[in-house]
């Protein structure tokens, strides 16, 4: 496996990481590649600002409102603007909790930018926007 190889696999699992956390109600794990001064802007628009903060939000979001939801994440695309810095793209899909995809009208897409410190990828942003179908 090359390094670009294992860098794109490296980044799939960030991602795989952020929808098992989704998935199983982990706030930590969803929240534990994103940079200490990360930025997210969710899908209705509101931009946290902070690990801790994104972390608080999760554990709210998921102890409330999406408790009982559950998605898919495809990582569709993955793009080095340097070796250290990468963007990936991510569609996300509504499902059950056995994993069979639900039609609730919309998806979701989400653009990460990547950073490589100390060895790992970290989520420096997100931008998740919903689609409708």
């Amino acid at each position: 496996m090359t390094e670009n190889e294992q860098d794109v696999a490296a980044i799939k699992q960030v991602v795989a990481d952020v929808e098992t956390g989704f998935n199983t109600n982990d706030a930590e794990l969803m929240n534990r590649h994103f940079a200490e001064n990360a930025a997210v802007v969710n899908a209705m628009g509101v931009r946290t600002v902070g690990r801790e903060a994104l972390l608080e939000a999760s554990r709210t979001g998921l102890a409330g409102f999406l408790r009982d939801q559950y998605a898919r994440y495809d990582v569709t695309d993955v793009t080095f603007l340097r070796e250290d810095i990468a963007l990936a793209h991510k569609e996300a899909y509504a499902t059950t909790a056995d994993g069979t995809d639900l039609d609730v009208g919309h998806a979701m897409n989400a653009l990460y930018v990547l950073v490589k410190e100390r060895g790992r990828w970290w989520i420096a942003a997100r931008q998740n926007t919903l689609v409708q179908k």
